[in-house]
Order: C-alpha cells, then structure tokens, then sequence
C-alpha cells in the first residue's frame, strides 16, 4: 500500500516508482491482492474482475484521507492472470468510466482491453552484460543499432512470432550482421497495432501480442547473453482517447490538458499529457525507470521530443496558448524531460537515453548543469533527410547537390548524434531505400552499399531500420514480414554481407567510434570535390591508427587519383564496397598503397589510389610498412 513518503513525492512529481504504489500487487503470505488508483475527482472506485463476475459493489475501494485523490484497498480471491479494470463514478455528473490500471503490469491480449492481475518475478542470468554495459553504451563505444517492429521482423506462418522465438531468431541474426544494439518500436501496450506501438495504452505493460512480461524478460536477458543491447522506444508526447485509456480518466481531463489548444494533438489525433501536473510527471518517469529496473533494457529512445518542446508544433496562430513570457516553448514539457533524464542517469548511470528531435533545438544532449536537456545521444534528423535528397539523385546531377552530402560536418560535434535510417524513410510512400536509388539494378545497390559505407564512417553512432540491411525492395509495411526471400538473390546477399562487414571493421577500428563527437576524431582530406562527387577523410584516435574513408558517388572509375594523407606510409585496405564478394565490379588497390612524397589537398605526402565506381573504400594507416 503506498506510504506517506511515497505520496509525498508523487504529489511532488518526483517520485521514480509508482509502479510500486500504484497498482495490483500480491501481498505476501496470501494476505490479499493490494489495489491501489490515482482519480481525484472519483465518487467512488471499485475493481471489477473475473473473480467477481464483474460486479461493481463486490470490490469497492477507499479514498485516502490525505486528500492525494488515491483509492486503495485490499482484495481476496484474485488470482494471477485474472483480468480486471476500475469502475470508476465521476463526480462531475456521475459519468460511469471502466479503465485498465494506468500501472497495470499485463494487459488482455488486444482487441480485448482489460488488465490482468500480474507478477513481475523472473531469475535473471545476463550479471555478465550488466557488469559492462556501461562500457558498451559509452560515447567511445561503437553502437551499430538495428531498429525492429517485432511484428513485421519475421512471422512464422502468417502469425506473430512471441518473444522467446523471437530472442533467439533476433540475437542469431544480429550477432552474424554485427550490430551491437538492438532498437524496439515502441511494445507498450497499443490498442491499435497500425500504430506500430506509438498510440500507447500501456505505459508500464508490454504488449500481449507477444507474449507474457516473463517473454519478454526472457528475451531481453538472452540478448544480453549475446552481447546486444536492447533499447525501447518510448512515447511520453501523447497517447490516444481509447475509452479504457487515459484519456478523462476519472471524468476529468487528469492526464492531459482540458484546453484543446495544450491537451490535443492535431496531427496524430491523440492527448497531450500535462507536464505541468506534478503526479502526471511521476507517472511518466516512474515507468521510465520501470522499463530499466524490471526489465534491464539499455536504454530508452524518447519519440517525438520536437512536438513536446514547442506549443505551437503542427498547430496555425491562433491555435495555441503562449507561455508566460509569450514565447513558444513549452516549458514544463522541457522542466520534465530535464527532471526525466536527471533521474534515469541517476538510478542507471550505465543506461542511454536518446531524443528524436527534429529541431535545430540547442543542447539536447548536453547535461542538465550547463542548460542542456540532458539527453545521451540525439537522433541526427538533418543529416538523414540531406542525405537521402543527395543519393535520390542521378549522379549527373550529384555535383549541383554536394552540399547536402557535406553540410552535416558543420554542426556534427554540436551534439552527441545518431545517424539514423529509420523506419519513417520507408513508409508512406517514400519507397525502400534501395528504391531511392538511382540508375540501374547494379548501380542501385552500388549506390546504397556507398551510401553505407560513408554513413559508418561519419562521426556518429549508426541506426538502420529492418530490411535495409539487404536491400528490401518494397516499402515496409506492419502487415506481414520483411522480404526474406530476396536474400537468395546475389546482389540483396552482397548487399547483406557487406553490412556484415561494415560492423566488424566498424567494432575493431577504434578509430570510427571513439571520438565521435569531438573535430579531434575527425579531419577532411577532401570535402570540396563536387564535380566528381567524392569525399575523403580521416577518423582518428588516441587509441588506434586512422582510419582513411573515401567514397565515390559517380560510376565512373578514378584511376591515379592523388590523396593527400596526414601520415606517410602504408595504407591497408581494409574494406571496399565494390569487392565482388558484396556484388561490386572488383576495382581496387591490390590490399594497400604506400605513400608517395607528392603533395596533394595541402599535404606533403598522397596515396595513388584507384577509386571504384560507386563505392566507399577504407584504408588503415599500418605505420611505415
């Protein structure tokens, strides 16, 4: 039952563990099942369930006296599994609402909506991975995270995968590509499952679709015995007006805001939570923290942080409310993303926290203490976007667009960035990514294994969507699986083992990973060659030899092409996206170039070096031979 302190604090909208005090908990020695629901403005609360045929006078709850609006009280006869939800009276015009637990662990396997009374006990075997992970989730590490909506990854006859297939299918596949981490859409509870998970019901249960929460602890634990990190996308920014959700959940506007201009989202037609509320912020970061404490994920991917930072974001004049200085930002919704990473980095200091934030907003990944939001790693939307509008093109054209390729080297160390390829690039009809391609089908993928080879050698941790990793050549849909049966093809399996690749070099040169988010890892060789479309440069380390990463974005082969070098010697060629064993023409450079005393690009030494049509190649500075 909650104490005094704990309602304190959550009053305060501080406290980090409601899902202890809120909630359905078996007590011990079979003293009763506790219940416990924050509605303030109930007349009356009772718990309907199976064991009590649903009977609205059979359970009824008690309001505390210390005015918190909390309703509790303890019950017999419930077992584990039983479903269940609050029949909730409104005062305001004794309105009678059924609602799931706000904290509910389990939830009825969708459509239907009810909770279901749940223990969260499970012997964990992954103290190896939670030893390190702070060393794996660390700025210096390498992070090659694969993004994944369980339902569409792989199915087995037409129907969902549950999570403990799903853990071994996902950690053999991820462990044979490379990947470090592995990045989930969102699996909290949803109602609707076309919303990929992003219209949450559930904030404290894993979808059912799946699998019981124990599945889904079993899944977590044997990735972490693989040696990959699972990340959680996370939506705090709004949730949908299902009735049995959040939305009036006690007959008044108690979770979001009651003007439509704060409270509701015009674009996703869905509730905004009111972060000014002090109990409303509890609920948020308490099941944050759930996530990390019951069920050691690594780290949280906050959705949509643009749309919480800006009152006026997708609405026109005159359909939002300025702040008290009459500006536009949001500044409770900033106060609670502070006091939400403070405490996540607090309770789990080896975890990571990331923002998708579309916005040139300053100091998203900056700490708290010098005006930051505090966040781990920020998703690096720009460079996506400038990206993918450079490769779309024919190369012809790639010249009049160099700009877009080179742009993001001008603010890449402003913030601890992500270079995403994410699952928003392949829906709504914006294509696969090997459809983006221009040129024909040896040139589309010549494209895109270029395209990969120069996004893993950018300073940043890397995030590619499911299926772009071979080449799928439709767009993603949530119906059905990836297009595994392309794989069988040549060019998707080169494609396929050239990921594979990329992360092995990408993992044992420290030189692309360690200094990431600093210019000291970074050095351009050649970043003004627009009429032939190429890139070079170095990444660098404390730790290793550097790394030369040079990419041609034109099918035309170059032959006795000078490139300055910040150190003379060998240079070994460490990988090379037109090898024939990824489906390329086989140019090269025989396994490495010593340098010749020729300046070049305001160097006193270059390389000779043949560039491929089409292609990234990569060459390790192996000393002086």
């Amino acid at each position: 039952m909650p104490s005094e302190q704990d309602v304190y604090l959550f009053r305060e909208g501080t406290l980090a563990n409601l899902h202890r005090m809120l909630g359905c908990h078996f007590l011990d020695k079979g003293a009763g099942v506790s219940f416990a629901v924050w509605a303030p403005n109930a007349s009356a609360v009772s718990v309907i369930g199976e064991w009590n045929g649903w009977d609205p006078t059979a359970n009824c709850l008690t309001s505390r006296p210390d005015g918190s609006g909390i309703w509790e009280g303890i019950l017999q006869g419930v077992q584990r599994g039983h479903a269940y939800k609050y029949r909730i009276t409104s005062r305001e015009g004794g309105r009678i609402l059924e609602k799931a637990d706000p904290v509910g662990f389990f939830s009825e396997l969708p459509p239907a909506t009810a909770s279901r009374a749940w223990t969260l006990d499970y012997e964990w075997l992954d103290g190896a991975w939670m030893e390190s992970r702070g060393t794996r989730n660390g700025l210096d590490a390498p992070m090659a995270i694969y993004e994944a909506h369980l339902g569409s990854w792989r199915r087995k006859d037409g129907a969902f995968l549950n999570y403990r297939e799903l853990a071994h299918a996902l950690a053999d596949y991820l462990q044979d590509l490379g990947f470090t981490h592995v990045e989930l859409m969102p699996i909290t509870e949803h109602p609707f499952y076309g919303s990929w998970g992003y219209q949450t019901t559930g904030y404290f249960a894993p979808t059912a679709r799946y699998g019981t929460p124990q599945d889904l602890m079993y899944f977590v634990d044997h990735l972490h015995q693989k040696g990959i990190g699972v990340i959680l996308d996370w939506v705090p920014s709004h949730f949908p007006n299902d009735a049995h959700g959040l939305v009036y959940f006690d007959g008044t506007h108690l979770y979001e805001h009651s003007d439509p201009r704060q409270g509701f989202h015009p674009e996703w037609n869905s509730a905004i939570f009111n972060y000014g509320r002090n109990e409303v912020r509890s609920f948020l970061i308490s099941s944050a923290l759930f996530w990390f404490e019951k069920y050691h994920i690594d780290g949280i991917r906050v959705d949509a942080v643009a749309s919480m930072l800006y009152l006026d974001y997708a609405r026109k004049e005159g359909e939002w409310i300025p702040n008290r200085f009459g500006g536009r930002e949001n500044l409770e919704a900033i106060e609670f993303l502070r006091t939400l990473n403070e405490a996540v980095y607090r309770d789990h200091p080896d975890a990571t926290m990331i923002a998708e934030e579309s916005t040139a907003w300053p100091m998203v990944s900056r700490p708290t203490s010098m005006g930051g939001l505090g966040f781990g790693l920020k998703w690096n939307m720009g460079w996506m976007h400038d990206t993918l509008e450079y490769a779309k093109q024919d190369p012809v054209f790639r010249k009049f667009h160099h700009g877009e390729l080179t742009f993001s080297l001008i603010y890449a160390f402003n913030e601890n960035f992500v270079l995403p390829l994410s699952h928003d690039e392949v829906v709504y009809g914006k294509g696969s990514l090997i459809g983006k391609m221009p040129g024909d089908d040896w040139q589309m993928f010549a494209n895109l294994r270029a395209l990969y080879g120069y996004m893993w050698g950018h300073p940043g941790k890397k995030l590619l969507f499911m299926g772009g990793e071979f080449g799928q050549r439709r767009e993603w849909t949530h119906e059905g699986e990836l297009e595994w049966w392309v794989t069988a093809f040549p060019e998707h399996a080169g494609l396929q083992h050239w990921m594979r690749n990329l992360n092995r070099v990408y993992r044992s040169e420290r030189s692309l990973h360690e200094i990431d988010f600093s210019s000291d890892g970074f050095e351009w060789i050649d970043a003004g060659n627009a009429e032939m479309s190429i890139t070079a440069f170095v990444r660098k380390s404390a730790g290793g030899p550097p790394v030369l990463v040079v990419t041609n974005f034109t099918p035309v082969p170059r032959q006795n092409f000078l490139l300055g070098i910040p150190a003379r010697g060998v240079w070994r060629e460490i990988l090379n996206s037109d090898a024939r064993e990824f489906g390329g023409s086989g140019w090269g450079n025989l396994g490495g170039v010593e340098s010749v005393p020729v300046g070049a690009h305001g160097r006193t030494d270059s390389l000779n070096l043949s560039i491929p049509p089409l292609a990234t190649i990569m060459l390790r500075w192996d000393g002086n031979g």
